[in-house]
């Protein structure tokens, strides 16, 4: 896939005021984040959300993001690894996560 293809565009949903359930973050995650509806999370994806919620150096906020998040090392995050990406999406874009 090349760089571009696939992206989503246009504003993110605002979640930095709202506390969400890991449930509810999922479905956030597959419907602002998964460009390609392929069920994992890529490097491009992640950075491209980052920068339409304004926020700066996406792209190195986006390889952080997946490096913590992707625990098996093969570049994405999938389903299994959703609950890594939380942890760095409470800490880094300001979305509150409730159990």
């Amino acid at each position: 896939m090349g760089f571009g293809m696939g992206i989503k565009k246009g504003p993110v949903e605002d979640t930095s005021k709202v506390a969400m359930t890991m449930k509810a973050f999922k479905e956030w995650v597959l419907r602002n984040l998964d460009a390609d509806q392929d069920g994992k999370i890529t490097k491009d994806e992640l950075a491209e959300v980052v920068r339409r919620r304004g926020e700066w150096f996406a792209g190195l906020k986006a390889r952080k993001g997946i490096r913590s998040a992707d625990s098996n090392r093969n570049g994405v995050v999938d389903d299994i690894e959703i609950a890594n990406l939380a942890e760095f999406a409470q800490k880094h874009l300001g979305i509150m996560i409730i159990s």
